[in-house]
């Protein structure tokens, strides 16, 4: 595994750590970037220092670590959901707002780019951290997994692990993390309690819609690793996705989900001439469970997540450049009435 700090070490730049590549992965005009962990770390200084524009609110622990309250008592915001996501890129993605239509309505968008689809989507941004104590629960995703390599396999085939003194989690809940939560979190990722960041939104708030909407390159991602395909070789990655209106904790999950399951649309640059075998894969469309919105599919499972097919969990239309052959393939379709009708608005 390429295990960072034990890499060239050869410039700083505006704080960031890069390092002379010894693979063609992951590079950036002959650099590679080290550390999410030190980006998204100043990314939530940023936010920290500005946390009254942003509509959240920041907590010192007792212990040392530092909380940031995104959704969780306070409003929030599309500048918090701004921060939120692309620190849980890792640093290594950028987003933008934007009005569109889903049919005849209204909506905001967010548009997705990064030119690290591994590192940035299953190295960092995967929901990959089941985080449980006592009462509390989340789901971690953020740069901290890269300390913590939950789940080591996925930093395995992307060959990739960070180091650093500090640990930045985002946390989908519904509640703050105690200072024993973050013990805990500080313990996996081997550092000081001191040193670890958390930023906290519920899936049912304005920032929890922007965040899962922020995840539909991730989620194409994540298709494509667990087909088998090596996603390092995908040079870059965009999409858009609807941002979902927040519809109650009961109608979260499904909602946020379906924004990309039947709304999403990607477009990704790869020199793989082999995704020709995956293409009628990784589109929603191609699972079983297609066709409703997700809470339905839900309900009809017994409220068993396990019964879904997983395959469900992709964009609805991906675009691929394949730059070997020059080629350009498109799969997958949007779905804009179960859209409309998840969103409320049929």
């Amino acid at each position: 595994m390429m295990k960072l700090r034990s890499l060239w070490t050869v410039m700083t730049h505006n704080h960031y750590l890069f390092v002379k590549p010894i693979t063609e992965s992951y590079s950036l005009g002959g650099f590679i970037l080290v550390s999410v962990n030190e980006l998204g770390l100043d990314l939530f200084e940023e936010l920290v220092e500005n946390a009254d524009l942003f509509n959240v609110a920041y907590h010192e622990l007792d212990n040392g670590s530092r909380v940031v309250d995104c959704g969780v008592s306070v409003p929030g915001g599309y500048g918090a959901g701004d921060y939120f996501t692309r620190i849980c890129m890792g640093g290594l993605g950028d987003i933008a707002f934007r009005q569109g239509m889903v049919g005849n309505f209204p909506m905001t968008f967010i548009d997705v780019n990064t030119d690290f689809p591994a590192i940035s989507c299953l190295g960092s941004q995967k929901a990959g951290w089941t985080i449980k104590h006592e009462k509390f629960f989340a789901m971690g995703s953020g740069p901290a997994r890269a300390l913590s390599l939950q789940p080591k396999h996925t930093f395995e085939v992307i060959d990739y692990e960070d180091e650093s003194d500090c640990a930045v989690i985002c946390l989908e809940a519904d509640s703050l993390p105690s200072g024993a939560v973050m013990e805990m979190i500080a313990e996996k990722c081997k550092v000081d309690v001191a040193n670890v960041c958390a930023l906290v939104a519920p899936t049912s708030s304005l920032v929890g819609s922007i965040q899962v909407a922020g995840r539909c390159v991730e989620t194409t991602i994540f298709k494509l690793n667990e087909l088998g395909f090596d996603t390092r070789k995908i040079l870059a990655a965009a999409g858009s996705a609807p941002i979902a209106p927040v519809r109650g904790p009961k109608l979260a999950m499904g909602v946020t989900n379906d924004a990309t399951i039947y709304h999403g649309q990607i477009y990704l640059t790869m020199n793989a001439p082999e995704i020709v075998d995956y293409l009628e894969k990784i589109p929603s469309c191609s699972s079983n469970g297609y066709g409703k919105p997700f809470n339905e599919i839900f309900k009809e499972a017994g409220y068993d997540f396990y019964k879904i097919d997983k395959s469900l969990f992709s964009p609805a239309e991906v675009t691929i450049n394949e730059i070997s052959t020059g080629k350009v393939y498109h799969v997958g379709k949007i779905d804009t009435d179960v859209t409309l009708k998840s969103f409320g608005l049929a």
